[in-house]
This record gives structure tokens, sequence and C-alpha cells, in this order.
């Protein structure tokens, strides 16, 4: 029994540290927020307007973070058990490119399927969080069984953030200023912090 209950406190840290790690890890956190700053809008006549369907853009959502949660669980994964080397100061800066291109994506369309960005960026996120999961030197309770705790933490925290977000962009779609205003604007923030971090990890 106390190596069962060891088993399972080390599975429970694990988990936790990859809710903490999502929530601490900004640049993980703008990429998604700048994926789903559009999920609620649609292109008309070169312009973003409202996407009338709720069940459209929940269907979107889910396909997005899906794609994402899949295609990092996968690298995070790889890249933990070695199987791919870790080049950190080239995920890191790739990591920044991604999320500036991203928030650019989103106020001069030219990608738009966004499950093809979430797709190739998620590659990148997937091994950033190698990174911070190689810095725990989790190998105490069997390396696998840390890999996919830390993975579901991951996953976890990432489902919070996308619980939170959702319902506000359901509602702000109905403001005619998001479309004009708020979504350029917030995309063009996270841009400039984008920039910022390309520069410093450059």
């Amino acid at each position: 029994f106390p190596q069962n209950s060891s088993w399972v406190s080390q599975f429970d840290e694990m988990v936790y540290q990859g809710i903490w790690h999502i929530f601490i890890g900004l640049d993980h956190i703008l990429f998604l927020v700048a994926t789903l700053l559009t999920v609620n809008l649609h292109r008309k006549n070169n312009r973003w307007v409202k996407e009338q369907n709720k069940k459209h853009i929940i269907k979107s959502t889910v396909i997005l973070v899906s794609t994402f949660t899949l295609v990092h669980s996968i690298t995070l994964t790889a890249t933990a058990l070695d199987f791919i080397p870790l080049e950190s100061r080239i995920v890191e800066l790739g990591i920044a490119i991604s999320v500036a291109i991203t928030a650019l994506n989103n106020m001069f369309p030219i990608i738009m399927r966004l499950g093809f960005i979430t797709f190739g960026f998620g590659l990148l996120h997937g091994m950033g969080f190698a990174s911070v999961f190689s810095d725990l030197n989790a190998q105490s309770g069997g390396l696998l069984m840390n890999v996919l705790a830390f993975n579901v933490g991951v996953e976890l925290g990432q489902l919070v953030i996308v619980a939170l977000l959702l319902p506000l962009l359901i509602l702000l779609r109905n403001l005619r200023a998001y479309s004009k205003n708020i979504m350029p604007i917030a995309s063009s923030i996270i841009a400039v912090i984008a920039a910022n971090w390309i520069l410093q990890r450059w």
C-alpha cells in the first residue's frame, strides 16, 4: 500500500506541475488566446464579421484545441523520452515567432484554415513543455508515468483557460466593436509582446 500511495502522490504532483506550468507559461497562453480570438468571427468581403452560429464557434474551438492538444502531446512525450533532440533556445524562439505570426494572421489574414497553424506550431509548443519537464528531473516513479501525468496537467490547465475564454468570446461577438477594434487591438498587443520575446530569445 505505501508504494501504491507514493505512486499516486507522484502522479498527482506531476499533474499539478503540468497545470501550474501552463498557467505561468504566458507564451503558451497567448498563443491559445491569439488562436481563439477569431473563432467567433468569419471573413466576408475581406472583413471580419460576427459568426452567427454558436454551434459552429464551439465546433471550431473544439477542433483547434483538440489539434493543439494532440500535436503538442506527441512532441512533449517524444522529446521527454529522448526520441527527439531538444534545442531549448531554438524551441523558445520558435514559440515566440508562432505567437507573433498567429496574432498578425488575425489582423492580416493569409491562412484561413487555422488548424494548419495550430498543428504546425503545436509541435513547437510540445517541445517547449518538454524543456520545462526536463527541468523538473522527474525520473523517480517511472519516466513514462511522469510524462503522462505532466501531459494530463497541461491539458487540464489548457481546458480551464478555454472554458473561461469561450463564453466571453461568444458574448463579445455581439458587439460591433469586437471585430473592428477589440480583436485587432488585442491581437496587436499580443504581436508586440511576442516581438519583444523574439528579440530577447534571438
